[in-house]
């Protein structure tokens, strides 16, 4: 069947406008040359004159100063007693936990056989110390008391050999005057040896006396001697079981020590946080408190520089810090000090103690990183009126501004490196 209408006139229905055309006449040539040239001299005048300055973020954490005390058991075993609780202050030397350490086998609590059985021992040498007491006092006041009759007897002695000395000197007066009379003839012959008999006879009585008193003094003599003998030995046979209890004692510590040990407080502050309770068990090197020092206690930021930003960060430049715990979208960000910048990298050792120290996936601490300490603005902390409270172990971020460059530098890196790594070796 043919169309309705012609192909001609449904083309020209197509292609005919429905207005008037308007023809609209472009800006003059001169305009967009010097929009051109304005564009591009304001491109280059940024390129040379506006510089920017390379940031990385650090991670950091606050301390304490003096800082915070980590408390860990030195033992395996199982908490006793909690004996402080959160939050209370404590003293030097103050009990804070009671660790048993004792260890149960067939015959029972192998700790608490051990002190029973050296406290049996150190029982028996009591004993044995208060017989050997009791012993030395007998013989002392045994010897004693002979000494004493002895020297007695020798008191007697001196006096009879006196009274015999006298007694011969008379016999000698007597004799002479015998001998006097024999030659004038008032007496006989036999009366004079008479007299001489007894004479010599009461000499041999003076000189047995003088033996029993040079024997009394020779009894007197060892006597004194055994009794300082016998109390040497006996002091002697005290001081070994004395020496042999304070083995006991040492031996008694070391198994009390395996039976239950007790974490005091190194210094005085405030217990800030308890790690395990009543009841559960720790291993060697577990943690089981924190204490934070009353002595006047400042709070400050501990940061981790890698290599790259050290030559940047100078003593006394200002940076800014945002906390994990007041997120900066609303709190903003709060401004800090550099106090100091160590200048040789910290040791992995130091830096397993911290939790903000920069670590790979495993776990482990990759490239140098120097410390350092930042101080805080006090007056800052607050917020709508209230006021920011700051703990030990609070995780922070802040940004460090390294070297500042203009920005065609910066476009222009990639040639400078390859520049460098073209270049012939460095002569003198």
């Amino acid at each position: 069947m043919p169309p309705l209408f012609r192909p001609e006139v449904a083309t020209h229905q197509q292609s005919q406008w429905l207005g008037k055309a308007l023809l609209l006449k472009g800006w003059p040539p001169w305009i967009i040359v010097m929009l051109t040239l304005a564009f591009i001299f304001a491109l280059l005048a940024a390129l040379i004159f506006a510089s920017y300055a390379r940031r990385i973020n650090v991670n950091a954490e606050i301390i304490t100063q003096p800082q915070t005390i980590n408390l860990f058991s030195p033992e395996q075993g199982v908490i006793a007693k909690l004996l402080v609780g959160n939050g209370e202050r404590v003293g030097v030397g103050t009990p804070l936990y009671q660790i048993d350490l004792s260890r149960i086998t067939q015959a029972g609590n192998a700790s608490t056989s051990t002190l029973a059985a050296i406290a049996r021992q150190h029982q028996q040498l009591d004993d044995i110390i208060y017989q050997l007491e009791g012993n030395k006092r007998a013989t002392l006041a045994n010897l004693q008391q002979q000494l004493e009759q002895y020297q007695a007897a020798q008191r007697g002695l001196n006096e009879m050999v006196a009274s015999s000395q006298e007694g011969l000197n008379a016999m000698r007066a007597s004799l002479t005057s015998y001998a006097t009379s024999l030659k004038r003839g008032l007496i006989t012959t036999d009366q004079l040896n008479n007299q001489r008999y007894l004479y010599y006879q009461q000499q041999s009585s003076l000189q047995s006396l003088n033996a029993q008193v040079i024997q009394q003094s020779l009894q007197i003599s060892g006597l004194q001697s055994a009794k300082v003998t016998k109390s040497a030995e006996f002091d002697n046979q005290i001081s070994q079981s004395r020496y042999q209890q304070q083995g006991l004692d040492r031996e008694m510590a070391q198994a009390d020590v395996r039976n239950l040990l007790m974490i005091n407080a190194p210094s005085a502050g405030r217990v800030s946080s308890l790690s395990v309770t009543a009841g559960q068990m720790v291993n060697a090197g577990d943690s089981l408190a924190q204490l934070v020092p009353l002595s006047g206690s400042a709070f400050y930021l501990i940061a981790w520089l890698p290599d790259e930003s050290r030559p940047y960060i100078k003593r006394g430049q200002i940076i800014t810090i945002r906390y994990a715990a007041f997120p900066f979208e609303k709190y903003g960000q709060f401004p800090g000090r550099v106090l100091s910048v160590a200048d040789a990298p910290s040791t992995d050792k130091e830096m397993q103690g911290y939790i903000s120290a920069p670590r790979v996936a495993n776990g482990t601490i990759s490239g140098a990183y120097f410390k350092a300490i930042i101080a805080l603005d006090d007056r800052s902390m607050s917020w709508r009126g209230q006021r920011l409270r700051l703990t030990s172990g609070m995780q922070a971020q802040t940004t460090l501004f390294l070297e500042q460059r203009p920005l065609y530098q910066w476009m222009l890196a990639p040639y400078y490196r390859l520049k460098t790594s073209i270049m012939a070796p460095a002569h003198e």
